[in-house]
C-alpha cells in the first residue's frame, strides 16, 4: 500500500461489499479546473442521522509517498466513518514529482474553501472538522492544520488558510510522515530524494555537505513536529513497530504531550502482523477494526 500505484485489484479489494446506510457524491470538482487531481467525494449518513442536523465532518487525505496513491482506494474506509455518523470528504492532490509540495498545501486549502462554503448542504457542519489521513496525507493534514496558527508556516507556502483555526476541532494521523528529521538518520529505508522532489527546484551539488545542510533547512518547512504546538487540537494516532514511521510518530507523540496537547494513540507491538504500513486502509483485519472503534470515540468526543 506503499509509494506505488493503486490498481483497479486493490481498490476492488480494499471496497469490498459496500458499507450500507450511506450517501455517495463522487468526483466533486473543488477548484473549478476540471483537472482529475482537484476532485473530492462527500459520504454521509443516509436516514434518520442525516435528518437530524449539521453533523461534524472527517477531511481525509490519501497516502502514497507524495507521488502516487487515490482517494478510490480509501472509499470503504470513509464509508465506514460516514455510517457512524460524519459527513466524509474524501480528496484527490497534486501529486510529486511534476508538482512540489506548496501546491499540494494549496490543494488541500483549496478543498478545505470547498468544505466551509458546501459542506452544509450535504448535512456537515464547517465548524466542526477533523483532519486525517495515512503516511504522506497524514503530513499534509497535520502540516495543513499547523497553517491554521503558524502564519509564519503559511506564508512560506504562500497560503491563506481556508479553514478558521476555531473550526479545526482534531486531527487523525495513521502512520504519518510527521518527523521529517528521521530522513538523515544512518541507515534509514527511505532516501532523501523525497525531500528533494517536494522543493521547487532541486538545486546543484546533490550529495554533498552543502547540499544536505540545504535539505535539513528546507525539511523544517515539510515536519509538522516542527509548527504544531499547544495551539493544537487534540490528535488521535495509529501506528506500529512494523511502520516505517515508527520512531516519527514516537516522537511526535512525546512532543506532542510536551506542549499538553491531548494525544489519544493506539500502538501496536511487532508481533501484531497484520500492522504494516497503512494497514487501517484494511477494514477486513480486527486492528483495523480497533482503530475505527477508538477513532469514532475520538472523534464525538472533540467535536461533541
Amino acid at each position: 500500500m506503499y509509494m506505488h500505484a493503486i490498481s483497479k485489484g486493490e481498490q476492488q479489494h480494499l471496497n469490498v461489499d459496500p458499507v450500507a446506510g450511506v450517501l455517495q457524491w463522487h468526483d466533486i470538482d473543488f477548484v473549478g479546473d476540471h483537472i482529475r487531481w482537484h476532485r473530492l467525494d462527500v459520504i454521509a449518513p443516509d436516514g434518520k442521522r442525516a435528518a437530524e442536523g449539521q453533523m461534524p465532518v472527517y477531511v481525509y487525505f490519501h497516502g502514497g509517498g507524495w507521488t502516487s496513491g487515490d482517494k478510490a482506494s480509501l472509499t470503504k474506509y470513509c464509508a465506514s466513518q460516514a455510517a457512524f455518523g460524519l459527513v466524509v470528504v474524501n480528496l484527490n492532490y497534486r501529486m510529486a514529482p511534476h508538482f512540489h509540495l506548496g501546491h499540494v498545501l494549496e490543494d488541500a486549502n483549496a478543498a478545505l474553501g470547498w468544505v466551509g462554503a458546501h459542506i452544509g448542504e450535504f448535512g456537515g457542519d464547517a465548524r466542526r472538522i477533523v483532519l486525517g489521513g495515512d503516511s504522506a496525507g497524514g503530513q499534509i493534514s497535520a502540516l495543513t492544520a499547523a497553517a491554521t496558527f503558524r502564519p509564519e508556516l503559511a506564508e512560506h507556502y504562500a497560503l491563506n488558510p481556508a479553514l478558521p483555526a476555531n473550526s479545526l476541532k482534531g486531527l487523525v494521523q495513521h502512520c504519518s510522515i510527521v518527523d521529517f528529521s528521521v530522513f538523515f538518520d544512518k541507515g534509514f529505508v527511505l532516501s532523501l530524494n523525497f525531500i528533494r522532489m517536494l522543493l521547487p527546484h532541486d538545486g546543484n551539488g546533490k550529495g554533498s555537505w552543502k547540499e544536505k545542510h540545504r535539505l535539513r533547512e528546507e525539511s523544517h518547512y515539510m515536519s509538522p513536529i516542527e509548527w504544531l504546538d499547544s495551539r493544537c487540537p487534540p490528535v488521535f494516532i495509529t501506528t506500529s513497530e512494523r511502520d516505517f514511521f515508527y520512531s516519527s510518530n514516537m516522537n511526535f507523540i512525546q512532543r506532542l504531550s510536551q506542549h499538553g496537547v491531548p494525544v489519544d494513540s493506539l500502538v501496536y507491538g511487532w508481533k501484531s502482523a497484520n500492522t504494516e504500513h497503512t494497514w487501517q486502509q484494511n477494514f477486513r483485519y480486527p486492528e483495523s477494526q480497533e482503530v475505527y472503534g477508538r477513532m469514532q470515540s475520538f472523534i464525538r468526543r472533540v467535536t461533541a
